[in-house]
């Protein structure tokens, strides 16, 4: 398999015909672009709704309906509301304006009449790989800006002295270009802190991109950070980030093997693309984060000290949850006000014995610990008032929570939830877990209104 078929979603083809069908998929393992082909209607929905694909290739007209193109328009009607964003292409011996039209008004992106010629046919499924790509890009990038607003919320809760002072060392760095490493204990709130230096920055208006070093596999560190030139051409992290800001979160996970390649790139500003000859200039503020001893990783050689160097010039370092008693029960109240928005309930406080539980548990998790607590009382408490025993505090971790009491989308949600926790927020490995595509589970992560759970406190 080549690099492109490892980095990129399948072409679906559909066509009633073995030897169209064998056709494309030639073109296409020739071109590196991997493709999935079925021969019905039925085949294709039902592999739409256990894979994500990057495109569609759909034939117009079957066995059963060889000239009218109607069965086709229904595929195309069917895929756009399984998928509204997927592209799809659509194909037909018999074609015709109207038909083509049509096929436009349904929601196809392009037609092509049989026979293609090839060199079209390419540019077409690519350039419709390319508006999907786009469209993600896009959609991220969004995200990426209601994070950062929530980022700057939520660092100004509380009144402890600990973090006013963490406060005014980000108001006095972000303006600069230095390289920042934010440390902490997992769940401290580095990745808001990151986000909070970029908004602060002069770059504020340039791109933010993250990237979560520990899922990274090292196989496609390269061609994920560096981007590729063959045998697909498409930008890596740091050309993506060009004139803005590039957060590498948990940085002391990077292999050794890995760490020389990124320091190049973090002295210089120079990288090549895997596969590429030419030398790309990119202007990239590097903020990275990490709950490492990375003084440690470097006397057990699992560290480059020329790298901390580079990556070290300021740093930020954030206090666990249990230094900052004043803020515990002011978060709570902030996460209570949104959990209650998000499921349309009316407000729910905190009895006195919930603010002396609050303050007097230990938050091994810090305040993602805290965020989930608070979304998990919201979620099972019937009533508005919030004692000690909802809170849970001394329940065992792996205690498994009653469902019986719940309604179907509040058990869909907590599942969805735990699966996501359970693998790092992975969307592929939680999405397994659950016996559902990444695709379907995305969707649901949308109905539900759960895009929080895809950037969690670091």
């Amino acid at each position: 398999m080549s690099r492109g078929q490892e980095s990129a979603a399948p072409v679906l083809v559909v066509d009633d015909h073995p030897d169209v069908r064998l056709a494309l998929r030639i073109l296409l393992q020739s071109e590196g672009i991997p493709s999935v082909d079925v021969g019905s209607a039925a085949a294709a929905l039902d592999a739409v709704a256990r894979t994500e694909f990057a495109c569609a290739v759909v034939d117009l007209n079957y066995a059963s309906d060889t000239t009218s193109g109607l069965e086709g328009l229904e595929l195309v009607t069917r895929l756009r509301q399984e998928d509204p964003e997927l592209p799809v292409v659509t194909m037909t011996a018999w074609g015709s304006i109207e038909i083509a039209v049509r096929a436009m008004r349904l929601g196809a992106s392009d037609f092509i009449e049989k026979p293609w010629n090839n060199a079209h046919m390419v540019h077409t499924i690519r350039t419709q790989i390319a508006v999907r790509r786009m469209q993600e890009e896009n959609r991220r990038l969004r995200a990426e800006a209601a994070l950062s607003r929530e980022a700057g919320d939520m660092l100004r809760i509380g009144e402890s002295s600990s973090m006013r002072r963490v406060l005014d060392l980000i108001g006095r760095i972000a303006g600069g270009e230095a390289n920042v490493l934010v440390l902490g204990e997992n769940g401290t709130g580095k990745s808001l802190v990151a986000r909070e230096i970029h908004a602060l920055s002069p770059r504020a208006e340039h791109p933010v991109i993250r990237v979560d070093m520990g899922t990274l596999p090292e196989s496609r560190f390269a061609e994920e950070m560096f981007g590729e030139d063959l045998p697909t051409s498409r930008p890596g992290r740091f050309e993506l980030a060009h004139g803005g800001s590039l957060i590498l979160e948990e940085v002391g996970s990077i292999h050794p093997l890995q760490q020389a390649k990124l320091l190049r790139v973090v002295e210089e500003g120079e990288l090549e693309r895997c596969g590429g000859m030419r030398t790309r200039r990119v202007d990239v503020r590097v903020i990275s984060t990490s709950n490492a001893d990375l003084e440690a990783a470097i006397r057990h050689d699992r560290f480059r000290r020329d790298l901390l160097y580079r990556l070290n010039a300021m740093q930020v370092r954030l206090p666990p949850l249990r230094e900052r008693q004043e803020d515990i029960v002011p978060l709570a109240r902030h996460f209570i006000l949104r959990e209650c928005r998000r499921r349309g309930r009316g407000a729910m406080l905190l009895t006195p014995s919930a603010e002396r539980a609050l303050r007097g548990y230990a938050w091994p998790g810090n305040v993602r610990e805290l965020e989930h607590t608070i979304e998990r009382v919201v979620l099972l408490t019937p009533h508005d008032g919030i004692d000690a025993d909802a809170l849970s505090l001394q329940r065992r971790a792996d205690e498994p929570v009653v469902l019986d009491s719940l309604t179907l989308p509040e058990a869909e949600e907590l599942l969805i939830k735990q699966a996501l926790e359970r693998h790092g927020h992975n969307l592929q490995r939680a999405a397994e877990a659950l016996g559902i595509s990444r695709q379907a589970l995305y969707r649901r992560l949308e109905k539900l209104r759960a895009r929080t759970f895809l950037a969690p406190i670091t």
